[in-house]
């Protein structure tokens, strides 16, 4: 297994529901740990240039209430903004796309380690939910914590990432972190036989057969 592909193991993962003024919602949260002080790591998450080296372009009003938009990819509000620990976004994309806020937390663990956690909650469309489970949602997440670590680590993003997307190496980690959102699923009390179709699916999404 390469190092990339690894890194699936450093990742804890919850599924659960919450009550949101829009419904019933759906929450994903990934959690790990990086040997990089808080302020390095809340930098990364909040600094424009630096979100582009490992995540997507981003531009808008980059303060609390302002708006923000990823290029080719989620826009919404800054709703809390708490350096260096807490960040809060709606997270919008498509036409009405309903209640999904994202919110990433991150506690020190001495001077040089950061636990660092993301809560994505959405009310899901209950034919998409019923196809994808939270694979649909996760692996995205699980691709962009692997930018943060290689950023962090100093390592860098691939030089040509859509070629890094149909590599082989890019096949298995997303292959596994389906596997690892079925799994979390299957946790939260979903029916084996449900966890099975739903990841099943997810993978043939992220990988599809060549």
């Amino acid at each position: 297994m390469s190092e990339i592909v690894d890194q699936i193991n450093h990742v804890h993962r919850e599924v659960g529901t919450r009550e949101v003024p829009d419904g019933g919602a759906r929450t994903v949260l990934l959690r790990r740990t990086y040997d990089a002080a808080i302020e390095d790591v809340w930098d990364a998450c909040t600094d424009p240039e630096r979100i582009s080296r490992w995540f997507l372009p981003v531009s808008g009003d980059l303060k609390l209430g302002g708006h923000y938009q990823l290029t080719g990819n989620a826009g919404g509000e800054i709703l809390r903004c708490e350096p260096p620990r807490l960040l809060a976004v709606s997270w919008l994309f498509g036409e009405n796309p309903g209640f999904s806020e994202v919110e990433v937390r991150l506690t020190a663990e001495g001077e040089e380690r950061t636990v660092f956690e993301l809560e994505h909650v959405a009310v899901v469309p209950p034919e998409m939910w019923d196809q994808f489970g939270p694979g649909a949602v996760g692996v995205g997440w699980d691709g962009a914590l692997l930018g943060l670590t290689l950023h962090l680590t100093g390592e860098g993003a691939p030089a040509d990432p859509e070629a890094w997307q149909a590599s082989d190496e890019a096949r298995e980690f997303m292959t596994r972190s389906s596997e690892r959102w079925g799994a979390a699923y299957e946790a939260s009390g979903a029916p084996a036989e449900v966890v099975a179709a739903t990841a099943r699916a997810t993978t043939e999404f992220y990988v599809p057969a060549r």
